[in-house]
């Protein structure tokens, strides 16, 4: 190996050229070497070179014999220049160099002078020459003889050993011409001598010869790519001014598309690190754009997999080492990792600049490095970019598929990510993060795995709803892929079961079936946790706390359903008796509670409806829970013995042993067990959906006052034992085709919707009244503030009810109300339908104790409208064909579709609603958000349906009034229904559309069979259609129900839609104007209720408030919008009466200015920071639209701030001091720099100064009339908007004086006035007598031009600029001060 020295200075340099001596090489002797031929011979006829270099130390040898050197290297050198300088025929140089010639004539000779010299004793040293320009220029003259004899014995290359020699000079005479020599070298040489020579130019030539050389390099670079790892080896060595450099590296990225990959390290190393501070973003941007890792992977054709496997991983250590440079670069280089940050979050939605594989893996190593604080900005750009789509998952699969060796170099990361984005309370980003766990399981190694599952189990024990769901549909996920794989960490997963008071139900079953399939599946991978898993149940089953017994019973059945499954029992016998045991043990433990055997029953009917289950596989049940049914013959039929059951289990409290809370459970299970034996037929227990129930005379609901509260709360049990026995059998029955069938389950719904009225006047009359449980599954009272008195007309969502519904005779004789002595039928009573409507309480905060509706309920929206009256006794026949739907009914249907719509498709599993909301949708938690958004758009045609029925009966009121809404003949309690039920179906519609699942890919052919029903109704042959005309035809559909909005609530539904369904468009601003149409037309539109009030209430000003923020977001000029409602609209109403609206916008009123100041007010302050900021490279057009932008802004501010004299309300002071501050705020960051340069350009800098001094001024009155008022809501923001006025008037005196105009600006201090104007004195009495020195300066008034009036201000003719300083009286010190300003 040889040890090189470094360069010294020549020993006589300050002698001229004359002589020169070259460094020499100390390098270890070669202990093997090629024999010569013949015995080596000393030279006979010795020349001046021979005897030099002996007397020296060195003596030649002649063929393969290596010569000898017996001295230090330094004792050496030292010898040859004292024999050069003083011997007798000096100069003696031009012999010497002679000499040399000569000796090296022989090419074996040559060979033996340029290798290390053998040694004698311990020494290693190395045999040198001296040189000059003369002798360099005859050593580069032998190099071509040697360029293509590639390499020599023993594998040593003479070009290369030549090329080394030059490196080691200590001084060149003229270095200039060395350089021309070795190009002209290079030019002709080999690749690998080209190699050699360009790697040693930085070493053999000065300082002063690098640009020149860099150039030719450059030039050569652009000529052959073979070059390009020793040319940019060079470079990087090469001392380079820098405005070569930056040609240098613009000419490297130009060729990086055909740089070879395995050169492409190299290539993004000298550009990352050749990089300034200046321009690190621009090379950063380039190079992301240019640096495309996806064509890197495979080869474009493919070859034999063996090759390709080879391929492939050479790839990834070509991309391995690309990383490392970038990350070499990032740690060390702040501005790099800057950019790096700050070019990956400038991307857009624009294609050309998508978010690409390097992106992703340059955010891992931002995150890994942690430079410059990085991690934090790595976090946050990932979120941003995942939020806004830009990064996907199918990104994320491709990066992991295509570089899983690069990767797993980054776990640590990609874990701490994952936690990140899974902990987000942001629903948009918690996805990405169970991606990232999921590739990081599927193509890591075990050590990687075992940690993707502890994080995953941390996720779970940490009790957050949606961290729990989605780590719990992780692990699910990867037991049902990686079955094997998971098996091995069962035992982590196990540890949950410790961790449970914080899951809700649903969770519990997901954890349950996640182990038990993992310790009873198919292969049994984990069976080593089965007897852990059965010491837990017994335990929880055991234990006298109901939310324990609950998991236990959940637990135990979710256990059956992985042992019982078909597979199981077919391959174990032994697992049919476990099963046998496991149910037996379940219901022996909750036997002694109605709760939970309503819970064993309804989860084993979870259990039927979810899973395969042997037939072999059967349940235990009580003989005597069928006495729920009394069966009499006499009678001719059965009917439901509801009253004495509850009478009995009241008087009994809870001991006997069937139990009215059982009942509806316990046929929920009956019914999915025929459904499952007979395949869907329930013929052997269709009785039940038409037999009576023994109930009391509901006329007594009438006279609830005058009832005991015990009789009251016995009433209103009742009602929900009969309304949750009805839901059950409208789920059981919903699905059945026979006509005769439909009829029942419609007069079900009918008597449900009649019973809620009923409960709605009863709940009103019991105060304190805990309804019975109907979901088994939770604590249903925990949570829940139930009202007790009856609100006034309190517009609610839900199942309230103004009335009872209209009842056909039908629906009387169904519900066969008996009363408990003789069982007769009685008819609902004539006065019923008469009776003044009476006020109840919202059924509302009751919902989480009804039964929960299935999805296949909603098929029955499918029976048909009946919009203009309901059904009466003269219409009801026996036999029909066709089954009518009440509004009422359809009301009732509707709300419970958008809830469970919502639920689902709507929110996401991290904004899910607590637990204590979120009972009533156990069923439809196990189905997927895709089956349900399915379901919706099957049912999209009958939606439609009923929406053009909606439609056409306003119409036709319209149209029967003369345009008239509250006509004469409008039946007030039908409109209510059908406005509800208008409304309600744009909701459904605008949540089914909202679902963020149409953004995937595998759901786009279902957004288009959406679309295209929508579509349908106007343009046949949808399915031809593309995207975007879809959602053209689908837009003209929609908006044609805008003629018929009942309320302004139904109005923005569907201006919601509009949006919604436009979004799915790749562009929607095409639509703006046409949506900023519609929301105008609808606020220019006086809303009258059927009663003919105008409209008005907080839900309206609400719905208000959303419809102009929609407006004023569409609209193309939002400046001159505003400037039209304030500058117009508000004139008018200002002008008219107290009741009256503006008569431009009807909808503007002084009982809704507030929601009109509030919205204009955040409005204008969002479009004052979208204005674009001054550039110096701005032109003046540029510059005087600009100032054209904020002259409009400012003026609009103007005219909203004043209006605070005329409305002094709170809430709108709070409005203004709010906003203000913000405009103020964005004015300095954006409006004063433009200031700055258009002062002296534009004349209107000025005016626009004035006018904005006077809202500042106005500003500074709001802020001491919020002092007097000494109300914290307003003084709150009296500090920040006092710093800004001051920070203004300071801003103001530097844009003066930047432009030289600092005579023009005078201060002063502002009197603290109230909002007419009057000067505030009580804070001049409190200085008065605190400081009597101080009192005469304080009455003196300041002579400034600030005391002027606003008009005097206006009128003044003076061209100077006149700024006031808002300061507070308190903070005055001596008047007398202020005047030398």
């Amino acid at each position: 190996q040889m040890m090189r020295k470094k360069r010294r200075s020549s020993a006589d340099k300050g002698q001229g050229a004359t002589t020169t001596t070259s460094k020499l090489y100390a390098k270890k002797s070669r202990s093997t070497g090629r024999q010569a031929k013949e015995p080596a011979l000393e030279e006979t006829n010795e020349s001046v070179f021979a005897i030099f270099l002996r007397e020296a130390g060195v003596t030649l040898k002649q063929g393969g014999t290596s010569n000898e050197i017996a001295v230090d290297q330094v004792v050496f050198q030292k010898r040859i220049q004292q024999k050069l300088q003083k011997s007798p025929r000096y100069p003696i140089v031009q012999e010497f160099t002679t000499g040399l010639e000569s000796h090296i004539e022989d090419p074996e000779r040559f060979r033996n002078c340029l290798l290390p010299c053998a040694t004698l004793g311990r020494t290693y040293i190395s045999e040198g020459y001296s040189y000059d320009l003369d002798s360099t220029y005859f050593q580069g003259c032998k190099l071509p003889e040697f360029m293509f004899d590639g390499s020599g014995d023993g594998g040593i290359s003479i070009p290369r050993i030549i090329i080394n020699q030059l490196k080691w000079l200590d001084r060149v005479v003229d270095s200039k011409e060395l350089a021309v020599k070795l190009m002209e070298l290079v030019s002709v040489a080999p690749v690998e001598v080209q190699r050699d020579i360009i790697t040693s130019m930085p070493e053999i030539l000065e300082d002063s010869q690098h640009n020149d050389i860099a150039r030719e390099l450059n030039s050569l670079l652009q000529e052959n790519t073979q070059l390009t790892v020793p040319i940019l080896d060079a470079l990087s060595s090469l001392n380079l001014s820098s405005s070569l450099l930056t040609e240098v590296r613009g000419a490297v990225m130009a060729t990086l598309a055909a740089v070879q990959l395995e050169d492409l390290p190299v290539v993004v190393k000298f550009i990352l690190h050749s990089v300034s501070a200046s321009d690190a973003y621009e090379v950063v941007c380039n190079l992301r754009k240019k640096l495309e890792l996806e064509q890197c992977i495979l080869p474009p054709v493919m070859q034999a997999s063996q090759s390709r496997i080879k391929t492939a991983g050479s790839s990834q250590n070509s991309v391995a080492l690309i990383l490392d440079g970038i990350k070499s670069a990032v740690r060390f280089q702040k501005t790099i990792s800057e950019a790096w940050l700050k070019a990956i979050e400038s991307v857009d939605e624009v294609e050309d600049h998508k978010v690409s594989v390097i992106d992703l893996l340059v955010l891992f190593i931002l995150h890994t490095t942690n430079a410059n604080q990085s991690r934090r900005g790595a976090e946050r750009v990932l979120k941003v970019k995942v939020r806004t789509g830009l990064i996907q998952e199918s990104l994320l699969q491709r990066t992991f598929r295509d570089y899983a060796q690069v990767m797993r170099g980054y776990f640590s990361s990609i874990l701490a990510l994952a936690q990140s984005l899974l902990r987000s309370p942001d629903p948009c980003v918690v996805p990405f993060g169970g991606h990232m766990y999921r590739h990081s399981f599927t193509a890591f190694d075990s050590y990687c795995q075992q940690e993707v599952v502890g994080s995953l189990v941390t996720h779970v024990c940490s009790g957050v709803g949606g961290e729990v769901d989605m780590a719990l549909e992780l692990l699910c996920g990867l037991v049902t892929e990686k079955p094997s794989e998971m098996a091995l960490y069962a035992v982590f997963v196990k540890g949950i079961l410790d961790y449970m008071d914080n899951l809700t139900p649903q969770q519990i079953r997901r954890l349950f079936h996640l182990l038990s399939r993992l310790a009873f599946g198919q292969q049994q991978q984990g069976s080593h946790i089965q007897d852990d898993m059965h010491i837990v149940i017994r335990k929880q089953l055991s234990s006298t706390v109901p939310k324990y017994k609950r998991i236990g019973i959940i637990g135990a059945v979710m256990i059956v359903g992985s042992m019982g499954a078909l597979r199981n029992v077919h391959a174990c016998v032994c697992c049919l008796l476990q099963v046998t045991a496991l149910l037996e043990l379940v219901k022996s433990s909750s036997e002694s509670s109605p709760e939970a055997a309503a819970l064993y029953y309804d989860e084993l009917a979870n259990l039927i409806l979810s899973s395969t289950l042997d037939p072999q596989v059967s349940f235990p049940f009580p003989a005597n829970v069928m006495y729920n049914l009394d069966e009499e013959e006499s009678q001719g039929g059965i009917a439901i013995n509801l009253l004495p059951l509850l009478a009995n289990d009241i008087q009994n409290k809870g001991e006997q042993r069937v139990s009215p809370l059982c009942l509806s459970p316990f046929f929920r299970l009956l019914r999915l067990c025929e459904e499952k034996q007979h395949q869907g037929d329930l013929e052997e227990i269709d009785a039940l959906l038409g037999c009576p129930l023994i109930l009391t005379d509901m006329g007594v609901v009438e006279k609830i006052e005058s009832l005991s509260k015990a009789e009251r709360e016995f009433l209103c049990t009742l009602l929900f034992h009969t309304i949750n026995w009805f839901r059950e059998v409208v789920n059981a029955f919903c699905r059945q085709k026979e006509i005769e069938m439909k009829v029942k389950v419609m007069s079900r719904l009918q008597n449900i919707t009649y019973l809620q009225t009923l409960l709605e006047r009863a709940l009103a009359g019991t105060t304190g009244f805990v309804p019975p449980v109907a979901n088994f599954d939770g604590e249903s009272t925990d949570g829940f503030i139930l009202s007790s008195t009856a609100p006034g007309n309190k517009a609610k969502k839900g199942k309230k009810r103004k009335a009872p519904v209209k009842n056909s005779s039908e629906s009387s004789s169904q519900l066969d109300e008996t009363t408990d002595a003789d069982k007769t039928q009685q008819e609902q009573p004539e006065k019923e339908k008469e009776k003044e409507i009476r006020q109840g309480v919202s059924l509302v905060s009751y919902r989480p104790f009804f039964r929960e509706l299935d999805m296949e309920v909603l098929s029955v929206l499918q029976c048909g409208l009946l919009s203009r009256s309901v059904l009466d006794s003269e219409l009801h026949t026996k036999v029909r064909e066709e089954v009518l739907l009440g509004p009422a009914e359809l009301v009732f249907l509707l709300e419970d579709m958008l809830r469970k719509v919502e639920f689902s498709l709507t929110a996401a599993p991290a904004k899910r609603a607590p637990f204590f909301k979120s009972v009533g949708f156990s069923h439809l938690q196990q189905r997927s958000s895709k089956d349900i958004a399915s379901c919706c758009v099957e049912l999209l045609p009958t939606l439609c349906s009923h929406l053009e029925n909606c439609h056409n009966h306003f119409q036709t009121l319209l149209s029967e009034n003369n345009g008239v809404v509250d006509g004469p003949a409008t039946d007030i309690q039908e409109h209510q229904l059908m406005s509800s039920g208008y409304q309600l179906l744009l909701q459904v519609l605008n949540a089914t559309f909202s679902w963020s699942g149409f953004s995937q890919p595998g759901q786009r052919s279902l957004l288009k069979k959406a679309l295209g029903v929508l579509a349908g109704r106007l343009k046949e042959g949808g399915a031809e259609l593309t995207l975007e005309q879809l959602v053209k035809h689908s837009f003209a559909y929609l908006v044609n129900f805008r003629s018929t909005m009942p309320n302004l609530s139904t109005a923005l539904c569907l201006s919601q839609l509009l949006s919604t369904v436009t979004e799915k468009e790749g562009n929607p601003a095409i639509y703006r104007e046409q949506t900023a149409s519609l929301a105008k037309c609808f606020l220019s539109q006086d809303w009258v209720t059927a009663n003919g009030e105008k409209e008005r209430g907080n839900k309206f000003n609400e719905a208000l408030h959303t419809l102009l923020s929609i407006y004023l977001g569409h609209v193309d000029d939002v400046l001159k919008a505003v400037e039209e409602i304030a500058g117009e609209g508000i004139p008018e109403l200002l002008n008219a009466s107290k009741d009256e609206s503006s008569a431009s916008w009807p909808t503007l009123s002084r009982q809704t200015f507030l929601v009109f100041y509030k919205v204009l007010m955040a409005v204008l302050e969002k479009a004052v920071r979208k204005i674009p900021a001054c550039k110096i490279s701005d032109n003046t057009e540029a510059q005087s639209e600009k100032l054209l932008t904020w002259n409009l802004a400012v003026r609009d501010f103007h005219i909203l701030v004043n209006l605070v004299k005329v409305f002094d309300s709170r809430p709108v002071l709070n409005v203004c001091l709010k906003y203000g501050r913000l405009f103020l705020e964005s004015f300095l960051k954006l409006g004063m720099p433009l200031l700055d340069n258009s002062f002296k350009k534009h004349k209107d800098v000025q005016s626009l100064l004035k006018t904005f001094q006077l809202s500042t001024r106005q500003l500074h009155h709001m802020c001491g009339h919020s002092k007097i008022l000494q109300d914290t809501s307003l003084t709150n923001h009296v500090p920040a908007l006092k710093k800004s006025l001051e920070l203004f008037v300071y801003r103001v005196k530097a844009m003066l004086m930047l432009n030289n105009c600092q005579e023009a600006f005078w201060i002063g201090n502002l009197k603290n006035r109230n909002l007419k104007g009057e000067e505030i004195l009580s804070q001049r009495s409190q200085e008065s007598e605190e400081d009597d020195d101080d009192d005469d300066d304080d009455e003196q008034p300041l002579l400034l031009p600030q005391e002027q009036s606003e008009d005097e201000i206006d009128s003044e003719e003076s061209k100077k600029v006149n700024i006031e300083e808002d300061v507070d009286q308190d903070d005055i010190v001596d008047d007398s001060d202020s005047d030398t300003l």
